[in-house]
């Protein structure tokens, strides 16, 4: 697995403005806030399920009705294709 180019990472970050740069490190991370923590979970557990079939786990936090995540490929010490497909996955989920 390899990161992404620079030119890959600026189109990653233009075509998912939700997501930020996380300071320090090669990943991505955004905040999403649902209505109540029944919403919140069942998201998280829509996007467990497309992680876990693709084998690429995303750090996440969640309190209540916020679920916090941060994408990075851990093999490729960086932002890689796998966090773009997970990242266009989230979306879907949210739409």
């Amino acid at each position: 697995m390899k990161k992404l180019s620079e030119a890959e990472r600026t189109s990653f970050f233009k075509d998912f403005p939700q997501w930020s740069s996380v300071e320090g490190r090669d990943a991505a991370k955004a905040t999403f806030t649902f209505k109540d923590f029944n919403e919140a979970f069942g998201f998280m557990t829509r996007v467990a399920l497309k992680a876990d079939q693709t084998d690429h786990h995303p750090e996440w936090f969640n309190v209540y009705n916020r679920v916090e995540i941060t994408l990075t490929t851990h093999d490729a010490d960086g932002l890689s294709q796998r966090d773009v497909d997970l990242a266009a996955f989230i979306n879907s989920v949210l739409t």
